[in-house]
């Protein structure tokens, strides 16, 4: 235990330090999307950034991101605890030499075939809509070539436990695409937001440079296509490219149906969307991020008593921070819709948006548990098996958005109204389908894929303190319907007494009443059961705050 504690608290400072890092980031988005929803709103000029967007996330996704830095750390992270920091250095430099090349001439097809491919990803929209959709597409291509460099710099500095710098980065590529917003959206539209994206991804990367610098990184100009560690990391990387490239496909598959749904369900699906991910971000990636060097050295060291405590405990930390959460979104969706749209939608509109962010609530909770469980796994060097489950999970994402989401019904009635549109007086009706359903249909199949991954977990580590983790579940469900009825009382109170729809300010002080009493009422009731996690966590910061006082 005494050796546990260092390592606990550590956690627990640097999982802060992100936490809040991630939260400056997550405030400025919100700015954006203030300013967003007002000039913009739910309709096709949003519809075809969205859209133009999905390409070059792709790319990043399966070349430079998350698989790169899961496949990445645990091998450099190995180099540096043997001391060989040259060998270290040189498999960083291969590794980033050949992902940038490997970007430039994906980004390259990518640019002289954008008109096609923005036809295939959203087959609904018109071709003025197809031509913009492509145009921004290739000017964000510009920022996935930086974030190719950006992405692995990161995976360096969490591999040295440096923290700050990478957490900072996110807040400089969201300040680049404030600057977007605020001063070129008017003049130039989305495709301003498109070259603020750009300088928010140049700043992305500059702001980790100091700490490249301090950690005396080295590169050299070769691609080391004969370094056979560099190809060890990239065989660790394809199948996670592999598991990333399927949940990249179930956005573009949803896009896709959502093209077809009417206009704005593509933007509806993206704001419940971008809702979800404040939470999720501040709570799952923000952990994850801690957690997963942790992972890898106890895996290095073979420590699998360790192991499970550490993934344990941060699933537990998951769980009592994002169930309440998640019913937070759900009873208090509609007024912070309202709050962010400020009159940009109409009513149509929000209750568009509305139907996705509660049922992107009710995965808000498996999304953040799957940062944690399948860094367990990458930690021990598979990465197959959360490929294997992410199909799963696919599979079950794809069936249920085809079936929720009602768009072979749009389809036939599509098709119906052509022919009729010869016999205007059959005047048929028309049918929009249900966006929402892709959002549950997404939640289903993650719920899957962790549940798959658990199951895997506890016979390969026999064991994982289910029992301890099932408490917490019970505990911090029960606590969270208990908040959800006091806010829902709030709710009524408020408008017994006129308060509702009294404008922006009320709007604010409404939500906040409702959130600050339902996060009492959780923590009496979290209190009264005695959750242990909590009371550690309260400890843990009291005794950091003592500490730096008596510093």
């Amino acid at each position: 235990m005494t050796e546990q504690t260092p390592r606990t608290r550590q956690l627990a400072r640097s999982t802060l330090t992100v936490m809040l890092a991630f939260g400056v980031a997550k405030a400025i988005s919100l700015a954006q999307t203030f300013i967003i929803a007002k000039q913009v709103g739910v309709g096709s000029e949003w519809d075809t950034f969205v859209t133009a967007n999905r390409v070059p996330e792709l790319i990043f996704t399966l070349i430079s991101g998350g698989a790169l830095a899961h496949a990445f750390i645990p091998v450099f992270t190995g180099f540096l605890a043997q001391g060989d920091k040259e060998k270290a250095w040189r498999v960083a430099t291969h590794v980033i030499n050949t992902i940038f090349t490997a970007t430039l001439i994906t980004s390259a097809v990518v640019f002289l075939f954008a008109n096609p491919i923005a036809a295939s990803v959203a087959p609904g929209f018109a071709p003025a809509e197809i031509e913009q959709t492509a145009q921004i597409m290739r000017n964000l291509l510009v920022g996935t070539l930086i974030f190719s460099v950006s992405g692995i710099s990161m995976g360096i500095l969490n591999s040295h436990n440096h923290f700050l710098l990478p957490a900072l980065a996110p807040i400089m590529f969201d300040v680049g695409i404030l600057i977007g917003v605020i001063f070129l959206l008017k003049p130039l539209g989305v495709q301003g937001i498109a070259i603020g994206a750009v300088l928010g991804a140049a700043m992305h990367f500059t702001i980790q440079i100091p700490g490249l610098i301090h950690f005396k990184a080295r590169w050299w100009p070769e691609l080391g296509l004969r370094d056979p560690v560099m190809w060890y990391v990239i065989r660790l990387m394809l199948p996670r490219v592999a598991g990333l490239g399927v949940v990249s496909l179930n956005f573009l598959v949803m896009n896709n149906i959502a093209s077809r749904l009417g206009e704005g369900s593509v933007s509806a699906l993206d704001w419940g969307w971008r809702l979800m991910q404040i939470p999720e971000t501040l709570i799952g990636t923000a952990m994850g991020t801690v957690i997963f060097p942790t992972l890898a050295t106890l895996s290095e060291l073979g420590d699998e008593r360790g192991k499970r405590g550490a993934m344990s405990g941060a699933l537990r930390f998951i769980l009592i921070a994002t169930i309440p959460s998640a019913v937070g979104l759900i009873v208090v969706g509609q007024p912070l819709i309202s709050l962010l749209e400020r009159g940009a939608f109409d009513a149509a509109a929000a209750t568009l948006v509305y139907s996705t962010l509660r049922f992107f609530a009710l995965g808000l909770v498996v999304h953040s548990a799957l940062e944690i469980v399948a860094r367990s796994f990458y930690a021990d060097k598979d990465t197959l098996t959360p490929l294997f489950a992410a199909l799963g999970g696919a599979a079950i994402n794809l069936i249920l958005s085809l079936t929720l989401s009602g768009v072979a019904q749009v389809e036939t009635m599509r098709i119906a109204n052509t022919t009729a549109s010869m016999f205007p007086l059959l005047n048929l009706p028309t049918y929009t389908g249900n966006v929402g359903g892709l959002a549950l249909a997404n939640s289903c199949g993650v719920a899957f894929e962790v549940l798959v991954l658990l199951w895997v977990l506890r016979r390969r580590w026999h064991g994982m303190e289910e029992s301890t983790i099932g408490k917490t579940v019970l505990k911090t469900t029960a606590a969270s319907l208990v908040m959800a009825l006091a806010i829902v009382i709030i709710d009524m109170v408020w408008h017994t007494l006129g308060l509702a729809d009294q404008g922006f300010a009320y709007t604010v002080l409404r939500l906040g009443v409702e959130v600050g009493g339902g996060v009492l009422v959780f923590a009496g009731v979290a209190y009264l059961m005695k959750m242990e996690e909590l009371q550690t966590l309260l400890t843990l910061i009291l005794r950091r705050q003592r500490t730096e006082g008596i510093a």
